[in-house]
């Protein structure tokens, strides 16, 4: 499949005037604008601007998601907070609350913060990694539509629900866990289906209540299996967590569980923490020991065909140093989105050459 090229920073331009051309002030369009084209640079295009035109700016002119909220602080302790997103762009909503949450764990060492009566937020390991910058541990979740079945069920019941935690290494990169709770994100599908490929049995049920290779036929469905896809190989264990994200997020906050979320009901909510190191040991010290750890487990022997242990966030990392060479690659439908609001709102869109 063809693809064409475009500078992350033109990218950014790009969707961010989209943003301001929908309703959103200037510091918010630029806030959202980057979460989405960090996720481009870092290889998770399920998580970018494949979802601008959909995801965001129609549910924007459809009255979904309200360009022009503001985060509000409905309760809080000098450690803890919960905040109403008020209908906002969860990208700006998600960073405006991790920030707050940041704040707070300087004065107090470690914080905790819950938000309710938000959007979809993108890339999970934007926000879990603005504490890298402050010295801090930072942790982000959020819950999601009930698309993700539990262990001996067939229909959805708990959202992809993903985790993030990113720790600041010393002169090794960061650590940086993303994941979903489920065998694989929602947007991997769509990213199967633009590109014409199977999806392997095991992440998806079909119509019939049985594992499909169709990224069609499971995006239909809505039906993704749980981390471990089935009970033999500890799905439970994905579907747990799964339940323990909508905890801290949907209850925590009583901004609703994964089954009352989606449309017509009640958005995603999110949680994040962040953790001052040097309140429990000097940050030097643990920034060493992280890294000793990091090329121990790096030293290990390879599997057979392999050359590499990767540590979690590495192959991220990378796919961000190319693709800042090198330029974002666009599927052919992603591009013709984007062409579309680049017609829509009158934006020019510059492709590399």
């Amino acid at each position: 499949m063809d693809q064409a090229r475009i500078d992350a920073d033109e990218l950014r331009r790009f969707t961010a005037e989209v943003f301001r051309r929908v309703g959103l002030e200037a510091e918010d369009a630029e806030i959202a604008a980057d979460v989405l084209v960090a996720a481009d640079l870092r290889g998770v295009d399920s998580h970018g601007v494949a979802h601008l035109e959909k995801w965001y700016v129609r549910r924007i002119q459809e009255g979904i998601i309200d360009p022009k909220a503001k985060v509000r602080v409905v309760s809080e302790a000098p450690a803890a907070a919960l905040l109403d997103g008020g209908r906002g762009l969860g990208m700006v909503v998600a960073y405006r609350s991790m920030r707050y949450c940041i704040e707070k764990a300087r004065n107090a060492g470690a914080a905790l913060v819950t938000v309710r009566n938000s959007n979809h937020f993108g890339m999970a390991a934007y926000y879990s990694m603005m504490a890298l910058r402050e010295g801090m541990v930072g942790l982000a979740m959020t819950n999601a539509t009930p698309i993700v079945v539990p262990t001996f069920g067939r229909k959805g019941a708990v959202g992809t629900n993903p985790i993030s935690l990113a720790a600041p290494a010393g002169r090794e990169r960061p650590f940086v866990l993303d994941m979903a709770t489920s065998v694989v994100a929602h947007g991997k599908l769509e990213v199967a289906a633009r590109r014409g490929r199977k999806i392997p049995l095991g992440w998806a049920l079909g119509r019939e209540g049985r594992p499909t290779d169709d990224p069609v036929e499971a995006m239909e469905v809505r039906a993704l299996l749980p981390l471990g896809s089935t009970p033999e190989l500890s799905s439970y264990k994905g579907y747990g967590l799964s339940f323990m994200v909508d905890i801290l997020c949907g209850v925590l906050s009583g901004g609703g569980y994964c089954l009352q979320v989606g449309p017509g009901g009640r958005g995603p909510s999110h949680f994040f923490g962040a953790i001052r190191i040097d309140l429990l040991r000097p940050l030097e010290d643990f920034q060493q020991m992280l890294d000793e750890e990091i090329r121990a487990i790096r030293a290990l022997p390879k599997a057979p065909g392999c050359d590499r242990v990767y540590i979690p966030g590495e192959p991220e990392f990378e796919t961000e140093e190319l693709r800042r060479r090198e330029g974002i690659p666009l599927d052919p439908p992603v591009l013709e989105s984007l062409g579309r609001l680049a017609e829509e709102f009158g934006v020019e869109l510059r492709l590399k050459g």
